[in-house]
């Protein structure tokens, strides 16, 4: 995947007018399946699987038992007895490794790592539904948010699930590696007339910083855990024992993760210290120039009792300090909310 391939701002401004097809083929997938697949992931996630119906995914995180986040990843139940794991590129080798460690050999669950021959595209933006409907006999006007089916797409076996990390409508597709170059030629060939582009790495985050998307490595490591990320809505402490669950139960965030945006112009970017009355009180996550808002936008992990809505702050940038106010999450709201 590219930076980009013609600019940021243009594929950024194709996705949120038009359409964006990404080229997201280095995500990692893992299948768990057997009689007890739904009872090991109880354990190693924090959301709860047994409310998970089939035909359906989630999000979660999986947490080091001091709370810290293994990493964040989606969760899609094809069977009672099968399912599928998306985890970040950069963690599968270490993702896979961790989940192994915690199967126990009573444990009646297989866990493969499919990622060298599973492909993925996203298809985001207004146009997304117009553009796949013509390869594919599934109505997809019926395919709720964050459900999935398995047909074809182009006549290729696929895994569709309307999710996305653009903060409009789309699809993501899960398919066979070797007809990638097909597919991604198809859609493209397809959308064109709907001013499909194809989007590089740069707009595929300055699109996720105005959803307030968390990026592993930025606003979740293993330093913080799913509760300062913002994340409690998918810690469900009232579920079974998880790894993790007893620090989570004890924890009272003293830091926490904030939308903001630039009152004054700056570009924020990550590492940079967050101030209030001259005084440091977190620092930049992720930080970029907002294409649709044209001004500094980002996120911060900063102290929980100065990050109420509305408050002002100031971004050291470069030894400057420019005015800033923390503002609701997201940014931008996805189409349809």
């Amino acid at each position: 995947m590219p930076v980009f391939y013609t600019n940021v701002i243009e594929e950024h401004i194709a996705t949120r007018t038009k359409a964006g097809l990404f080229d997201i083929c280095h995500m990692g997938e893992f299948l768990i399946e057997g009689k007890d697949a739904a009872a090991f992931l109880q354990k190693v996630i924090t959301n709860d699987i047994g409310k998970l119906p089939v035909g359906k995914a989630f999000y979660s995180v999986m947490c080091h038992e001091d709370g810290g986040i293994v990493d964040d990843i989606f969760i899609y139940k094809v069977k009672d007895v099968k399912f599928m794991m998306v985890v970040n590129a950069s963690n599968i080798d270490k993702d896979f490794k961790w989940l192994m460690q915690h199967k126990s050999f009573l444990d009646e669950v297989t866990i493969i790592n499919i990622s060298d021959t599973t492909a993925k595209l996203d298809l985001q933006g207004p146009s997304a539904e117009r553009i796949l409907q013509s390869l594919t006999d599934f109505q997809l006007a019926e395919l709720k948010r964050f459900h999935f089916f398995e047909g074809r797409v182009d006549g290729v076996s696929a895994l569709v699930s309307r999710t996305g990390y653009t903060g409009e409508d789309g699809f993501e597709i899960y398919f066979n590696y070797a007809k990638a170059v097909q597919l991604w030629n198809k859609i493209l060939a397809v959308g064109k007339e709907y001013g499909l582009k194809p989007i590089g790495l740069g707009a595929r985050d300055t699109l996720r910083v105005e959803a307030c998307y968390s990026l592993y490595g930025h606003e979740l490591t293993d330093q913080i855990n799913p509760l300062e990320a913002g994340l409690g809505f998918i810690v469900k402490l009232n579920k079974s024992e998880f790894i993790g669950k007893k620090t989570l139960q004890a924890t009272n965030p003293s830091k926490t993760i904030v939308a903001f945006d630039m009152s004054e112009r700056g570009i924020p970017r990550e590492h940079y210290n967050v101030l209030k009355n001259n005084q440091d009180i977190g620092v930049v996550t992720s930080g970029t120039m907002s294409p649709t808002f044209k001004k500094g936008i980002g996120m911060a992990f900063i102290q929980s009792d100065q990050a109420a809505e509305g408050n002002e702050i100031h971004i050291n940038i470069r030894e400057k300090l420019y005015k800033a106010k923390i503002v609701k999450r997201p940014i931008y709201a996805y189409h349809g909310k």
